[in-house]
């Protein structure tokens, strides 16, 4: 038998895993909790949408196990019934992936409304999940936020997503020593511009598709990848940071 362990470090393995995920009907969260199930992890995902919910299912369904339930996140009473019912349903929690987020424009050109919803959505829902997921984790398992690259995009429309994808990289770093001591590891992957629903109507599904094939642009299933890798390295390694950028990204 060849000797491996100075080619490789500890893998832990997904299969048993169970993992919630929010945002998992599309785009980067569906790919996620497809390729998780893929891999012997039972998931339960969550999206505002009933026929992406059933559609991801499927799919989930298709190489794995997995449930989940049609919920808007930006209610503080959803974050609740979504954790409740997925450890209900996983029968505990080792993965939890923070995921579920909406578009937004600069300030000047949202209505109050609009604005409220955002920050609902994008970051307090962010925070709350992680609260929730760190409650139900116990003392071992792995939380993953995904953020953006938009933190590092300052520019005049960004004010309100750069603004909260900033806010969101210094609390996973912070959070990451807070629950260090607990056993549970935080993760922040910050994608480039990926093709998903989330980039409608600024960037139709055919320009999408056309940016990907010039690597201007990324596939989700790169960024479940790339969720894979951390969830993978031994207990003693925190994957802190990833950003996932198109080799070909054009300049802002």
């Amino acid at each position: 038998m060849t000797e491996s362990a100075d080619a490789h470090t500890d893998r832990p393995p997904l299969q048993g895993k169970r993992a919630i995920i929010s945002g998992g009907t599309t785009g980067i969260g569906r790919a996620i909790a497809v390729l998780l199930a893929s891999y012997g992890t039972k998931v339960f995902i969550c999206g505002r949408n009933p026929v992406h919910l059933d559609d991801a299912l499927a799919r989930i369904r298709e190489v794995g196990e997995g449930s989940g339930l049609a919920i808007d996140l930006s209610e503080p009473e959803n974050i609740t019934r979504f954790f409740k019912e997925g450890d209900a349903y996983l029968g505990g929690l080792d993965i939890a992936v923070i995921n579920a987020a909406v578009p937004a424009q600069g300030l000047t050109e949202m209505g109050e409304a609009e604005l409220r919803y955002a920050i609902a959505t994008d970051f307090t829902a962010y925070l709350l999940c992680a609260h929730a997921a760190a409650e139900t984790l116990g003392d071992q398992g792995d939380i993953v936020l995904i953020g953006s690259m938009s933190a590092y995009v300052l520019g005049a429309g960004s004010t309100v997503y750069a603004g909260m994808k900033y806010g969101i990289q210094g609390f996973s770093e912070a959070l990451r020593k807070e629950l260090a001591p607990k056993g549970v590891k935080v993760s922040l992957v910050e994608p480039g511009k990926t093709g998903a629903d989330f980039q409608y109507p600024d960037i139709p599904a055919d320009e999408q598709r056309a940016m990907i094939a010039r690597d201007e642009m990324l596939r989700a299933e790169d960024i479940a990848v790339g969720v894979h890798y951390l969830l993978t390295q031994p207990r003693r390694a925190v994957v802190q940071q990833l950003t996932i950028a198109p080799r070909q990204q054009p300049k802002e």
